[in-house]
């Protein structure tokens, strides 16, 4: 997740790569319990759906513990992004914001704006501390919610303490996702990096 390259504006901070804070355990993979059903039948699909508050996935029989625990993963995050597919509008982000802030910043951090906005292709959000504003990119609208608070959460950190030391990561070592939306985030950069294929000539 490249920094934005352009200057950073007067009390600015943008939102920089996962690689420039230490990593930690993520303690919590899942907010619902999940229960993982195995079938002979089952080839090489792999589905999961929401049953009251559990998570099922279902899987091939033949698949390994590691697969599994992979797949897992990869299920939940699809079934997160498809539940979060409404856009959120900047009323239910200043709602999350201040929601964040009372559960894991003592409701300290307070904006005056949080916002989408269409400019930032670079970087997935920033904060301007002096005007208590906070602004996150539109890529981030469909992606896991649990993604878009690490970013929001980061954000409103910044209106604590502007810069990257270890004063501003303590502040977000409580909340328990950081680490799986780093890399779900790590994952998108990724993939935008990969070469496109060229299409297929038909015959």
């Amino acid at each position: 997740m490249p920094a934005d390259p352009s200057p950073r504006g007067s009390g600015e901070t943008p939102l920089r790569r996962a690689a420039d804070r230490p990593r930690r355990a993520d303690p919590s993979p899942s907010a619902r319990p999940v229960e993982v059903r195995r079938s002979t039948r089952r080839r090489r699909t792999v589905s999961a759906y929401r049953e009251g508050d559990r998570t099922i996935v279902l899987i091939p029989a033949r698949m390994s513990q590691a697969e599994e625990q992979r797949w897992v993963s990869v299920m939940l995050d699809k079934l997160a992004a498809q539940e979060s597919k409404r856009m959120l509008g900047d009323g239910e982000l200043a709602e999350r914001a201040e929601r964040l802030s009372a559960q894991y910043l003592d409701g300290r951090a307070r904006p005056e704006t949080v916002r989408w906005v269409t400019n930032q292709n670079t970087r997935w959000g920033s904060c301007t501390p002096a005007e208590g504003s906070i602004r996150l990119s539109h890529r981030l609208q469909g992606m896991p919610e649990y993604v878009i608070d690490y970013v929001l959460l980061h954000e409103l950190a910044h209106l604590l303490v502007p810069g990257h030391g270890p004063e501003f990561w303590r502040l977000l070592e409580p909340y328990p996702r950081t680490e799986r939306a780093r890399g779900y985030l790590e994952g998108v950069v990724a993939a935008d990096r990969l070469p496109h294929l060229p299409a297929a000539r038909r015959r």
